[in-house]
C-alpha cells in the first residue's frame, strides 16, 4: 500500500522534477555502494530501497514520455 501513495505522489509530479529525483537518486546509490566496499554501510537495505525508488521514478518517467 506504501508504494502505491509514493507511485501516485510521483505521477503528480513535473517531468523535470522526476529528473532530479532520478539524478539524487543515483547519487545516492553510488554513495551507497561506495560506503558498502569501504565498510561504512550501517544498514545494507538502504541500496535496495535506493534501486527500488529509482526504478519507480524511471517508470513514471517512461510513462509520462509515452502518453505525450
Amino acid at each position: 500500500m506504501k508504494s502505491n501513495v509514493k507511485l501516485r505522489e510521483l505521477r503528480e509530479k513535473t517531468e523535470s522534477d522526476l529528473r532530479l529525483r532520478e539524478k539524487e537518486l543515483a547519487e545516492q546509490l553510488f554513495a551507497l555502494r561506495l560506503q558498502k566496499t569501504t565498510g561504512q554501510l550501517e544498514k545494507p537495505s538502504k541500496i535496495g530501497e535506493a534501486k527500488r525508488e529509482l526504478a519507480r521514478v524511471l517508470t513514471v518517467l517512461r510513462e509520462k514520455r509515452q502518453t505525450g
